[in-house]
């Protein structure tokens, strides 16, 4: 967690230095912080290399180069992972896991990728705010415009759903809120139906800044 607030900070810092975007700031920092590779990586894994060597024995690159070996491999994730459990190299969450970095390093899946196609992107968080009276604006017309200001938002769902869904930008956000102890809430964000990595990526760092907001708001 330090790590990644760390990171955060350099990605603001650049933004702020060049005026980049978010993305393109953190996309920059990351090809400066990545190893050397014998492959170009279309897309980062969930789980980083220093995880999954320690965790299994190789690193992501000698992953790559175990599936590809394989004449298989071309047949698809349940193919792959069926066949990493079969070696008894891994149990079966890391064949599902490594099945899917692999997937994502060459290409054939993206990050925060669904099954329709659609992306999602998660925020979660404890902030200093009364989750009854956070629900209560946010299944508020008017409250939730002076939430969200500059973006139209609409209800998605029924006041008494658990979840509240709301849709905002490219996609709809499922708000769901859980008392933390005292005032404190923990306000955990999904926002679906997102077109592309690059809206995944700009909408987290949306959400992030909007937590800090509301926990602010409410001190």
């Amino acid at each position: 967690m330090v790590t990644q607030e760390a990171f955060k900070r350099r990605v603001r810092e650049r933004m702020r230095t060049t005026g980049e975007r978010y993305t393109a700031a953190r996309r920059h920092l990351l090809e400066q912080a990545s190893p050397r590779r014998r492959r170009t990586w279309k897309s980062e894994p969930e789980v980083r290399d220093e995880a999954v060597q320690a965790a299994t024995g190789r690193g992501w690159e000698d992953w790559c180069d175990f599936i590809e070996a394989w004449p298989g491999h071309s047949d698809g994730h349940t193919a792959i992972a069926a066949y990493l459990l079969s070696t008894g190299e891994v149990d079966a969450w890391w064949a599902q896991s490594v099945t899917g970095g692999y997937e994502r390093i060459v290409g054939l899946r993206l990050p925060y990728q669904r099954p329709d196609g659609t992306f999602t992107g998660g925020k979660s968080r404890i902030v200093d705010v009364d989750r009854v009276q956070l629900r209560a604006l946010l299944l508020d017309d008017d409250a939730r415009r002076s939430l969200f200001p500059g973006h139209n938002t609409e209800l998605c769902s029924r006041p008494m759903s658990k979840v509240i869904r709301i849709r905002i930008g490219p996609g709809v956000a499922h708000i769901s809120l859980t008392e933390a102890s005292g005032e404190r809430s923990r306000v955990s964000i999904d926002h679906r139906q997102l077109p592309s990595v690059e809206a995944v990526e700009e909408w987290k760092f949306f959400w992030a800044e909007w937590l800090d907001v509301v926990g602010t708001s409410s001190t």
